[in-house]
């Protein structure tokens, strides 16, 4: 039936129940998220195996306790810097972060941030039900003496991807409360593994093939560029989760540093927790779940198990709740709770193949590493983005991709949907960072040029802010700076639009009764 209101029904998002919004615009009046609840997320989704096992890198390049801490943290800082100024974006646009680059990458080119968002949540969603899994198991393995086979494995990794989906498919409101739940539980879990380690505690790394890129300033650049990786690979998500919180009733830096601090001190924990503990291993450990579990008093590794299913269920949540509006955002039919447990499925498959067929972590990490590449310019590009417009959005607009059936007009239609400039920008860039890509999986040929230190999303996020700041100069009408924006003249110019679509479509050129849709699942 066709619906005239410029704007959809309202939504819900509620603990205990379904949310029925997915990126259509989220009006003021159901902007009731705080800033806190952004450093809850960021900060509670950190403590699980799938993100804590990657503070072990450092370790395993060689780097002693100091080294690994310091690179760690120097790399985590840059890292959140990066990440949290995008928090901004959707409080201006009442939409998920991918969406909102329509801005400045048109409404056509935003499925760059939509597919990039799509494939890194689910490899960091696989990676987290299979370390997730195996330290259930491990952890049951010690305490009861269960087998560790496929079967257990199979079993363990099908629980954590069902709790997972339960609590992403309840949506925003579910997410907020698991984290708000898991920070302190998780905290004190992590706290008490500190204390029952410390007898084992050494400064010296746990391994006898010395520094991998053979010399020190090299070896800790790569473990400092390594961290620093890990907050931009949340950039196509924090939009999720401050399209409910009003920029009208919050301070812009009060957003920002809420997502700075959930960010930095959520992953500082979480790395550096895991490089603690494998100060304790053994020389020659290379599996970090199974080395904790093995170094842990038996009396602590019920709490392994907790962490293992508690810890999981709200990361992979995140993955997979952000990832369902993603996909969801690309195919307009495919409502958000279809397209979350679509997600989760294939990233489940992705699991089972990873975990009986290859090296899932070293797969995943290499993977990431890669989308890194691309996530980085395009987090680069919507950052000078914002800057150039002020802030300052037509958020209706923005809308015209998701319509069923979809509109071709609007404030950044700009080139067929596409921005030239934002897409000149970003190519070259994801292309170059590409050459400096050093992983398992593909070595650019230039990824020794600096002995072996990966340069590769940090040359890919300076190419593309600097293309892109000279492109917008020379590519007239590539920003668009409204001289006033308000949901009222949003509402007002998206009813313009569909009653001009409609006019088009009655002359057999264009679409029939296109209408915004609110998700309702």
């Amino acid at each position: 039936m066709a619906n005239d209101s410029p704007l959809p029904p309202g939504g819900i998002d509620a603990v205990g129940r379904v949310e029925t919004r997915g990126v259509d615009y989220i009006p003021e009046a159901e902007r009731h998220s705080k800033p806190r609840e952004l450093t809850t997320v960021f900060f509670g989704t950190q403590l699980c195996f799938g993100i804590i096992v990657l503070g072990y890198l450092p370790v395993s390049f060689g780097l002693g306790w100091w080294g690994s801490v310091t690179s760690t943290l120097v790399g985590l800082a840059v890292g959140s810097s990066m990440f949290a100024p995008l928090a901004l974006l959707s409080t201006r646009t009442g939409t998920n972060s991918a969406v909102s680059s329509g801005a400045h990458f048109g409404v056509v080119g935003r499925i760059v941030g939509s597919l990039v968002g799509v494939f890194t949540a689910v490899g960091f969603y696989a990676l987290t039900v299979w370390t997730g899994g195996t330290a259930l198991v491990a952890g049951l393995n010690k305490l009861f003496g269960m087998p560790i086979g496929k079967t257990e494995l199979a079993i363990a990794y099908a629980l954590i991807a069902l709790a997972t989906l339960v609590v992403a498919i309840y949506g925003h409101a579910n997410v907020v409360l698991a984290n708000r739940i898991l920070v302190p539980t998780m905290g004190l879990l992590l706290l008490i593994g500190v204390v029952v380690l410390l007898p084992k505690f050494s400064a010296q790394p746990p391994v006898a093939d010395g520094l991998l890129l053979g010399s020190y300033p090299a070896t800790w650049l790569l473990s400092a560029t390594t961290a620093a990786s890990l907050p931009i690979s949340y950039s196509p998500y924090v939009g999720d989760y401050t399209r409910y919180v009003s920029a009208k009733r919050w301070a812009t830096r009060r957003v920002v540093s809420a997502a700075a601090v959930g960010m930095f001190v959520g992953t500082a924990v979480a790395l550096c927790f895991a490089i603690y503990v494998a100060m304790t291993f053994p020389v020659g450990v290379t599996d970090w779940v199974v080395g904790f579990v093995d170094a842990s008093p038996t009396a602590y590794v019920a709490g392994i198990v907790l962490i293992a299913l508690v810890g999981s269920c709200a990361q992979g949540a995140l993955c997979v709740y952000g990832t369902g509006l993603d996909a969801s955002s690309i195919i307009p039919s495919l409502k958000r709770v279809p397209a979350t447990l679509l997600i989760g499925a294939l990233g489940t498959i992705l699991v089972y193949v990873g975990a009986f067929l290859y090296d899932l972590v070293a797969a995943a990490s290499a993977f990431l590493i890669i989308l890194l590449v691309v996530t980085a310019p395009w987090l680069v590009i919507n950052l000078i983005g914002y800057r150039l417009t002020r802030g300052r959005y037509y958020s209706q607009d923005l809308q015209v991709f998701n319509m069923q059936p979809r509109v071709a007009g609007g404030a950044y239609w700009f080139t067929h949907g596409w921005n030239v400039a934002a897409m000149l920008a970003w190519v070259p860039a994801a292309v170059i960072g590409m050459m400096f890509v050093n992983t398992t999986l593909y070595v650019g040929p230039w990824a020794n040029v600096l002995g072996g230190v990966d340069l590769s999303f940090v040359s890919s996020a300076v190419i593309g802010g600097l293309l892109y700041v000279a492109l917008v100069k020379l590519i007239p009408g590539s920003i668009v700076v409204p001289t006033e924006v308000s949901e009222q003249d949003d509402t007002e110019r998206l009813a313009r639009l569909l009653q001009s679509a409609r006019a088009t479509s009655h002359r057999g050129m264009g679409v029939a009764s296109a209408m915004p849709v609110t998700d309702l699942t």
